[in-house]
């Protein structure tokens, strides 16, 4: 009942909203640039490398925050109102905001999904996760180049006399994620298989090690909204030793105390697992960085499994 009542807040804000929108949104497209906003980096990041110099793009979800908990303000009720297009994940990622967001459409405010693309059948859907798919795609190189689609055909079609731009661009980048994906493969394969063994602060690397040979746990569920208790992080622990896991990592946008409970629990029966370094899951890094893209971001995060767990 609190999410409805909050969504009806959203879309009444919204809509009480339109008639204070600048001029420059009245103009046709063909004189500005587009104004996208998305939810989180990763999708800004392909919005902006396939849209080039057509397009505006705001974020709302910067780095280290968590979209699984994530709440609108104030001011991203304004640069909802003021998008040409709102693009966002999609399967339930953000959590406290996918009910307004598939909504605004009905009223007259172009959101897009960028998982639509992505043939169902080669989604996980967990039982813990009630139904629903696991959302984090983008950890599979050539599922978010679905994504990068997506989002070229839904500029292609809000802003046709660019066509040709968007199409090109968005080739440049496809190729460029597919030079990713093999070099993730690369170096994963670098790794012996039997240590090819994640251990992250919530699950969000499942498609991951589906696509690059990993096994993967983490101590909370898919969703950070689920809380892990004192058995969860004994099993963990029991794990870690059983295998003697040399590694663990936690994430940028989780809590860095739930990973060293687990590294504590392990210690207790004396063998020593380290923090491996630190992953970006659901947000990327700083702007201006390697890590504030989604090329520097996967790079980031295999070449620190590979030197974690190898040991190099």
């Amino acid at each position: 009942m609190k999410q409805i009542l909050i969504g009806f807040l959203l879309v009444s804000l919204l809509l009480a909203s339109c008639s204070s929108s600048g001029d420059d949104s009245q103009l046709p497209l063909a004189e500005r640039t587009v104004n996208i906003v998305t939810t989180t980096g990763m999708i800004a990041d392909i919005a902006k490398n396939i849209g080039g110099d057509r397009v505006q793009v705001t974020a709302l979800m910067g780095p280290g925050v968590d979209p699984h908990l994530y709440k609108a303000s104030e001011g991203d009720v304004l640069r909802l109102q003021e998008a040409d297009v709102i693009l966002y994940n999609g399967l339930h990622l953000e959590a406290q905001m996918g009910n307004v967001l598939d909504r605004l459409n009905d009223f007259g405010i172009k959101t897009v999904a960028v998982t639509d693309k992505i043939d169902r059948s080669v989604l996980q859907s967990p039982p813990e996760f009630k139904g629903n798919y696991d959302p984090h795609v983008w950890f599979d190189v050539t599922l978010w180049m679905k994504a990068a689609e997506q989002v070229r055909d839904t500029l292609v079609e809000l802003d046709p006399p660019s066509r040709s731009a968007y199409e090109a661009n968005a080739e440049a980048y496809l190729a460029e994620l597919a030079e990713l994906h093999q070099y993730v493969l690369d170096q994963a394969n670098a790794i012996p298989a039997e240590q090819r063994i994640l251990i992250t602060a919530h699950d969000a690397f499942n498609y991951f090690g589906r696509a690059y040979g990993f096994e993967v746990r983490g101590l909370q569920g898919i969703s950070t909204e689920s809380q892990a208790g004192t058995a969860d992080v004994q099993a963990l622990a029991d794990y870690i030793v059983a295998k003697k896991i040399p590694a663990v990592f936690v994430e940028s946008s989780v809590p860095q105390r739930n990973v060293e409970a687990v590294q504590a629990a392990v210690q207790a029966q004396g063998f020593e697992v380290k923090i491996g370094g630190s992953l970006f899951s659901d947000a990327m890094g700083s702007e201006g960085t390697a890590e504030g893209t989604y090329v520097g971001m996967v790079k980031h995060n295999i070449d620190t499994i590979a030197a974690a767990l190898t040991g190099d």
